[in-house]
């Protein structure tokens, strides 16, 4: 049996495939290294993974992940991912490369995430080619549900909502400004935490004037800060997978027309096209 697994910030997509050919998906959170340890990993695997799963039968385990983007961060992962699958052949690679395999295929072109967290590349038709650096969520990330999320938490803190949204968010939350810094300064994965406020305006679509400026704004600075850098960007379609991008992918449209640049392929999930990948465009990776 094989597993397929794309793991966000908040969220991990699995797809095992059986000795019949069946697909089975489930999921479980998202295990960034950056912010989670071996330790912590394995943990919540063998808390979370479904119990009927026979992780003995399991021979391969292709696992994309955010953050797995340094030899030091893989090693974070490939150690968990071992130590619960430990009769498997366990492979680690960066949730990028997930997006671009599962956006472009086998084909070159410009493939973006736009979830908890954001990133880019241009892709080759085999490997990423050009990546400029997103930051993280405390330097960059324009574009993804914490940088719309840290907009959010200003405005709510410093008053700039309009009135409703204010007394709306504040019903919804109840958060205190002490609440609020304690999330973001002494517990554990602040980014999520950040991200997490974006439905909040994607609930509250019926207040435009501020809702969808909020998201125009992240999207813009997202094309400022990273997408026109890459060289002959209006020549490559946009393609974009993740939460954030595929919830607005209406207002994504509109900003990318407004920089000339197509939109291609947006995508909630990349799992689905991972799978067909492994199995149809590069079978020989999944053995």
């Amino acid at each position: 049996m094989i597993i397929i697994a794309d793991g966000g910030s908040t969220k991990t997509n699995w797809c095992l495939l059986n000795e019949s050919g069946r697909k089975i998906h489930f999921n479980t959170e998202g295990y960034n290294p950056y912010f989670a340890t071996t330790e912590y990993i394995t943990n919540s695997l063998r808390n979370n993974l479904p119990a009927h799963l026979e992780l003995d039968k399991i021979k391969e385990v292709n696992y994309y992940g955010a953050g797995c983007s340094t030899e030091a961060n893989v090693k974070i992962v490939q150690k968990a991912m071992q130590a619960v699958f430990s009769k498997a052949k366990v492979y680690i690679g960066h949730d990028l490369l997930a997006a671009c395999r599962a956006l472009l295929g086998v084909t070159q072109g410009f493939a973006a995430i736009l979830g908890t967290g954001t990133n880019t590349c241009l892709y080759n038709g085999q490997e990423v080619s050009l990546n400029i650096d997103s930051l993280g969520y405390f330097l960059g990330d324009e574009g993804s549900g914490a940088y719309i999320g840290k907009r959010i938490l200003r405005d709510y803190m410093r008053g700039y909502m309009p009135s409703k949204l204010q007394s709306l968010f504040e019903d919804t939350y109840k958060l205190s400004h002490e609440d609020i810094f304690d999330n973001l300064y002494n517990k554990p994965l602040p980014n999520r935490f950040c991200a997490s406020f974006s439905k909040f305006i994607y609930d509250h679509t019926d207040s435009p004037e501020y809702t969808r400026q909020v998201v125009e704004d992240s999207f813009t600075e997202f094309f400022h800060s990273l997408v026109i850098h890459y060289p002959n960007y209006q020549q490559y379609t946009l393609n974009c997978v993740g939460s954030v991008g595929y919830s607005f992918r209406d207002i994504l449209s509109e900003v990318a027309n407004k920089f000339e640049m197509g939109v291609g392929k947006i995508i909630r999930s990349p799992i689905d096209d991972l799978v067909h990948y492994h199995l149809v465009l590069s079978p020989s990776l999944s053995r």
